[in-house]
């Protein structure tokens, strides 16, 4: 069987529009040149993250996303107009005008959604090219993968499609292990809700177990208390042993004390645990994202380079002291590398009424 290639018709716009400097001569004894605005200031991805999210606020509908430039320690944020520039930079970031706003990418995530909602599909907003990146993994083709490209071509260069070599799958098989009947998860963090010590895990790993234990055939340590997947992907369970339930997150040699939850940053450098490959970092690389598993299709999801394996779901996605997300699903593995989404912690902390400890 023949199969299409996804169209390379796509254009990829970078940086803004040329500027046609055409004023009347000017002699080089009475030219003055415009002063060097002072380079942004350094920031750590946390400080980025907030002063993006107050900015964002603040510009409306003239801002066009941020992300982080770990490289360089400063915030870069995607605005639309000069005038939006200049309160980016007046702030201590670095101004980029570009194409799209955040709501004309939306749009376009909005047909895919759509007419384009294949398992085996995931798509969310890149600030670094001002695109809507549509990932499609191996079990897409045939008719599905021409259905796809048909609705890609007909949103423009708003929209890139790529191909992944593997197959987005969640990860139960699994922080710590947990153990329940037909599975194996991952803890995430451990909340407390109402004074009463709890744990979150994914929403996948809760729709299939509903009793856990910290060994295989141990006993009991808790029980479903909550849990939301498709649509989202997490689950809280309620401690009923006499388990040691301390905030922190095992590193496979040593622990990460976790003392509060936080959003995650576009280019932000982050770490997991989980109980099949224990500690891997990565980056964050999109957040808001789409995937369409077989399952069903969970949304709002942090997307990363970070890899993981069955066993994994569930398990602490973190930086320093700060807990972000919990492993829900991806492609790949930890021997050719891949790419795995994360439920954010702050979602799923608000919908149960938690809060760590």
């Amino acid at each position: 069987m023949k199969h299409r290639r996804i169209s390379r018709r796509r254009v990829v716009v970078t940086g803004a529009a040329a500027v046609a400097l055409t004023a009347g001569a000017l002699s080089l004894q009475t030219a003055t040149a415009a002063p060097t605005p002072p380079p942004p200031p350094t920031l750590s991805a946390a400080e980025a993250g907030q002063t993006a999210a107050t900015l964002i606020a603040g510009l409306k509908g003239g801002a066009a996303g941020a992300y982080y430039d770990a490289e360089a320690k400063k915030l870069v944020v995607n605005v639309l107009d000069q005038a939006a520039a200049d309160q980016v930079r007046a702030a201590g970031a670095e101004a980029r005008v570009v194409k799209y706003s955040l709501a004309q990418l939306g749009a376009a995530r909005a047909v895919l959604k759509d007419k384009a909602t294949i398992p085996g599909t995931s798509w969310s907003v890149d600030p670094r090219t001002d695109k809507v990146v549509v990932t499609a993994d191996r079990t897409v083709e045939g008719a599905r993968l021409d259905r796809l490209n048909e609705v890609a071509d007909g949103l423009g260069d708003k929209v890139e499609v790529r191909r992944s070599a593997g197959t987005f799958r969640t990860f139960i098989a699994g922080g710590d292990p947990i153990w329940g009947q037909g599975g194996r998860c991952s803890l995430g963090f451990n909340v407390v809700k109402g004074g009463e010590p709890y744990f979150l895990t994914a929403g996948h790993c809760t729709e299939a177990i509903s009793s856990w234990s910290d060994s295989q055939g141990g006993a009991e340590i808790g029980k479903n208390a909550g849990s939301s997947f498709p649509d989202n992907d997490y689950g809280l369970v309620k401690y009923t042993g006499d388990t040691a339930h301390p905030s922190e997150v095992n590193l496979y040699g040593g622990t990460q004390a976790i003392t509060k939850a936080g959003e995650a940053t576009v280019g932000q450098t982050v770490q997991r645990s989980g109980s099949t490959t224990q500690v891997h970092d990565g980056k964050v690389t999109a957040l808001d994202a789409t995937v369409n598993y077989q399952e069903g299709t969970v949304e709002g999801l942090i997307q990363t380079t970070v890899c993981a394996e069955p066993g994994d779901s569930g398990g602490s996605l973190f930086a320093d002291d700060t807990a972000l997300g919990l492993t829900s699903g991806g492609s790949g593995d930890c021997s050719s590398g891949g790419e795995t989404f994360f439920q954010p912690v702050p979602e799923a902390l608000q919908a149960f009424d938690a809060e760590i400890g």
